[in-house]
């Protein structure tokens, strides 16, 4: 880590750091350990300002947008997928974004889209759990870091604060530790109590009333550096605080429906991104930073609005196709309304969450299949599963 690069007011201090690595031996660092957030707004310029400002609009017309649709739930999951591929792909793990649609649940093809569909059923719970009432507290925090390393060559260290240190920047594996902690990026607050006490402290600022004092995008923008600068799991830091930033923002109810979907957005400006997380680090620098992410949840609140009214537009055009050929009944309704809302099913799971008989659903998908409003993901595959290729379409070109 390039010490010369914090400066003399970096929020933060360095501390000593030492260990002993099998491969190389004893090895001594530095690491960086952020101070506790303060309850008032860090000063911003008036560009930031208005850049918040701009992101607090476009947050308030997805809402007003998504509150007038008839159902409006029916984009989460399939908003989902499309966020679970891009906060994967900042991490490394890249799964096309056509494959990470129709993929199934039940039998993932391969460890990277595991992966990806693992962050689906960590966010999914997240969201149950924040809608239902329950805080952001540690214990739903490593709740589902628990279920993000589910079944991972990581899941010993699963839902639990790391006892280990880490590094941030790419390395050949096998070189010693001391190596690799001198070419780092950044070296992260040591496991132990600073980085207990770092998160209790991140925990209860994320638990206090800060409205009078810091505007709900600026702290959103700020537990997010903080997070990731502690950087308190072994692995998956990235894709929680991403998912943090929509936790918070429906806790503090800015979105009542978290269809909002901000790594696409951050994927395409990568190095910016970590430019601007390790800058407030390195030279304090909050208004850059904030202003950046401001940027983010603006763009991201408007290419969500963008999608949402699409995919609507899509499902008043698929219900019309029915209705031109005939076809009235309220399943085959259901059923578009189903495929909008699971970009990948089969008869059973149709059936039963639309809640016809297994034989009606066959009859009603087969219909949809001859009319061009479905397709099978692969014809050869002993259990069939279908996706609506509209649908796919326009989740596949969202806007980043």
């Amino acid at each position: 880590m390039d010490l010369k690069a914090f400066q003399e007011d970096a929020p933060g201090d360095i501390v000593e750091i030492s260990g002993s690595d099998p491969a190389g031996g004893e090895w001594r660092s530095k690491a960086f350990v952020p101070m506790p957030l303060p309850n008032i707004s860090p000063t911003l310029s008036a560009e930031t300002f208005n850049q918040v400002s701009a992101a607090r609009a476009a947050l308030a017309t997805l809402e007003g947008s998504a509150i007038h649709l008839p159902n409006r739930w029916v984009f989460r999951h399939a908003t989902l997928r499309r966020e679970a591929q891009s906060t994967s792909a900042l991490e490394g793990t890249f799964a096309p974004i056509e494959d990470v649609l129709t993929a199934s649940s039940d039998e993932p093809q391969d460890d990277a889209m595991s992966e990806v569909l693992r962050y689906v059923s960590m966010a999914s719970h997240a969201f149950a759990s924040i809608m239902s009432g329950r805080q952001l507290t540690m214990n739903l925090i490593c709740e589902l870091h628990g279920e993000l390393l589910r079944e991972s060559a990581l899941e010993s260290g699963a839902g639990r604060l790391r006892d280990t240190q880490v590094m941030i920047g790419s390395h050949v594996p096998g070189t010693p530790l001391q190596v690799v902690l001198d070419n780092a990026r950044f070296v992260p607050c040591p496991p132990g109590d600073q980085l207990q006490a770092g998160m209790d402290q991140l925990v209860a600022w994320m638990g206090s009333d800060l409205s009078q004092h810091i505007d709900p995008v600026v702290a959103t923008s700020m537990l997010h550096y903080q997070f990731e600068c502690l950087h308190p799991f072994v692995d998956g830091n990235g894709r929680l605080g991403r998912l943090l930033v929509v936790l918070y923002l429906l806790q503090g109810g800015l979105i009542t429906e978290p269809t909002l979907f901000v790594s696409p957005w951050f994927e395409a400006r990568r190095d910016k991104y970590f430019e601007s997380l390790l800058r407030v680090s390195t030279h304090n620098d909050w208004d850059s930073y904030i202003r950046f992410f401001a940027q983010g949840i603006e763009e991201s609140a408007n290419n969500t609005a963008e999608l949402m009214r699409a995919l609507t537009a899509i499902q008043g055009e698929l219900k019309d196709q029915l209705v031109a050929v005939g076809i009235r009944a309220e399943s085959a309704q259901r059923l578009i309304d189903y495929a909008i809302s699971n970009p990948t099913f089969t008869v059973a799971q149709a059936a039963e969450s639309t809640l016809v008989s297994y034989p009606r659903a066959n009859k009603v998908i087969a219909q949809l299949v001859e009319l061009d409003i479905l397709n099978i993901v692969d014809a050869t595959a002993y259990r069939r599963r279908f996706f609506a290729p509209k649908i796919l379409k326009a989740l596949s070109q969202s806007s980043k």
